[in-house]
């Protein structure tokens, strides 16, 4: 485990040192010309380029020949770059003062084939010299590009954009809607943030009215489809048609099912009332979104910032021209990295809650002691089951981009098998993330490795199908009704306050940003609470199997499984002794 993953990290290390070790990063930082020279730096001949492989380790700035000619389109500037020594801190007027600051200073402003002391009667200083009059500048602190102190060039830019935006009458009034509206949006941003951590609390009290009204309606619509089905049965006898004798059968074998697994939709009730119990004794699980998103942000940035670096290195040659796919892959990878550690940590938290029979006695801090237990024991558990992630999500994407690409050019056989294909590694993906999470669980509970807690895993879930299917059918359902009452009471608060201000006409594009993030906040929060029911249900599973309740063997569970599991067994036995005699 310590193999593989100080090799993954000195890969993936040596990426961000080989960018920056082969003049990317300087280049970003200090900038360069427009002869492909990097500024501050002692540089080698492009062929090709003219006045390329200048000495500039005297030369550290970046100076633009008319730094206010900014394209918004192309979001650049639109003119010749130079490497200079000293950034103009008074304004040129003429060509004398550019030849006065050359002289003075030893910073020419004009392009390097031009000497100083003959800009004024120069041909070539129109279109190789600084625009005059030349504003006084300074470097910025990092990144060494003279910048112009006459906010005047700011303000032609500032004057472009609100040009663009009041000339779309439609932007303009979506925009001003926003900026009038701020305040509401983040009030309400905030509501569905509160109302998010409250539903993951009480849904233990409504979850039982919420399950029984879905299984209610799933009866009652397999009844409403029978009928229809059979009276579009008897349509098609009266028709001489006799093709549909088979119809209402789905219809039969869904009711069975259901009422084969009423008694199970039960325990699906006690495991959501057993995890709004750990959110009270785990108040902090709350906070586990902020940090993955916090964690993934960071990683974000660095990935970014070294693909930059990458992307400045030059011709690479040999086995280092594939950094650009391994960079590729990492950011798949530690995503799923990051996303798996965090099912870990609540994992780890959950089952030490599970397994103290005083809920008094928990840990201060189980929370941390799981994040301790993880970087200490488990990070290689946590990179096997990513990258097993990663080796069916990639191709799934690079499927998806090919079918993206071939959109309308391919012909109905392999647009069929593309999307056969697409759809069966989603599938696959899917099952392989259910898999990880229990066997994450599985390592918490027994200090195995990945591939022994994914066998144990897959057994214990094999030998409660029934239930899973159950947990995993009503319980999603019964937690995306919670998504959507979040999304509708915000929205619905959002239209009432909205509404009520009447300086503005467009609140249209306010709304949808308030839904969109009180979606996005109620997935996060009920995505943890979904994880600690699956975990609960493997800990119960577990539980059961081991342990019967006698001395030596007393079970782990709370009270509600208690009562749960107990009437099922005495159902059982009943049914056995009646079936004996």
């Amino acid at each position: 485990r310590h193999w593989y993953r100080d090799c993954k990290s000195r890969i993936g290390g040596s990426i961000c040192g080989l960018t920056i070790a082969t003049g990317g990063a300087a280049r970003l930082i200090f900038g360069y010309d427009s002869y492909g020279n990097t500024c501050g730096q002692r540089n080698e001949q492009i062929e090709g380029v003219r006045l390329s492989g200048l000495d500039h380790r005297d030369r550290k700035f970046v100076f633009f020949l008319d730094p206010c000619n900014i394209d918004i389109v192309q979001r650049k500037i639109k003119s010749m770059a130079l490497c200079i020594t000293l950034c103009p801190t008074e304004e040129l007027t003429t060509y004398q003062d550019l030849k006065r600051f050359a002289m003075v200073n030893g910073s020419e402003l004009c392009s390097y084939e031009l000497a100083g002391h003959k800009y004024p009667g120069l041909p070539e200083r129109f279109s190789k010299c600084p625009k005059l009059p030349v504003p006084p500048s300074k470097p910025l602190p990092v990144f060494n590009r003279c910048t112009p102190l006459d906010v005047s060039c700011y303000a032609k830019f500032a004057e472009a954009v609100v040009t663009f935006v009041s000339d779309n009458s439609v932007l303009h009034r979506l925009i001003a809607g926003v900026a009038a509206s701020k305040e509401i949006i983040i009030g309400l941003c905030v509501l569905a943030l509160v109302l998010s951590m409250i539903l993951m609390v009480i849904i233990r009290y409504i979850s039982a009215v919420l399950i029984w009204i879905l299984t209610s309606l799933v009866v009652l619509g397999s009844l409403a489809g029978t009928s229809v089905l059979w009276w579009l049965y008897i349509d098609h006898r009266l028709y001489g048609n006799d093709t549909s004798t088979k119809v209402p059968l789905f219809q039969i074998i869904l009711l069975l099912l259901m009422l084969f697994m009423r008694k199970r939709v039960a325990l699906t009730i006690a495991l959501f009332h057993v995890a709004g119990k750990v959110f009270i004794h785990l108040p902090l699980l709350t906070l586990q979104p902020f940090v993955t998103f916090l964690a993934l942000l960071l990683f974000w940035i660095y990935w970014i910032l070294v693909l930059l670096f990458l992307g400045t290195t030059g011709q690479l040659t040999g086995p280092l021209q594939y950094l650009t796919w391994y960079h590729a892959v990492g950011l798949v990878w530690i995503t799923e990295f990051i996303l798996a550690c965090q099912q870990m940590t609540v994992a780890g938290a959950v089952v030490t809650y599970y397994f103290t029979r005083d809920k008094n006695r928990l840990p201060v801090t189980p929370i941390l002691s799981s994040v301790l237990r993880l970087f200490r024991y488990h990070l290689g558990t946590v990179a096997k089951g990513s990258f097993i992630i990663t080796l069916v999500k990639i191709p799934r994407l690079i499927l998806m981009y090919i079918h993206n690409q071939l959109k309308g050019k391919e012909n109905a056989c392999a647009r069929c098998l593309l999307k056969t294909c697409i759809c069966c590694l989603w599938c696959l993906e899917k099952c392989l993330n259910y898999l990880n999470q229990n066997a994450y669980a599985a390592t918490a509970i027994n200090s195995t490795s990945f591939c022994t807690s994914a066998r144990d895993a897959f057994v214990i879930l094999v030998e409660n199908a029934l239930r899973v299917a159950t947990i995993n059918a009503v319980g999603d359902f019964v937690l995306f009704l919670g998504k959507i009452l979040i999304v509708t009471s915000t929205a619905f608060a959002g239209v009432l306050l909205l509404n009520y201000r009447q300086d503005y006409a467009e609140w249209l594009l306010p709304l949808i940003i308030v839904c969109l993030f009180s979606f996005l906040v109620a997935h996060c929060f009920l995505s943890i609470f979904e994880i600690v029911v699956d975990v609960l249900f493997l800990c119960f599973a577990i539980d059961t199997k081991y342990n019967d309740g006698t001395p030596g063997k007393e079970f782990f569970m709370d009270k509600a499984l208690m009562v749960r599991h107990t009437r099922h067994v005495s159902s059982v036995v009943n049914a056995s002794l009646t079936n004996l005699y």
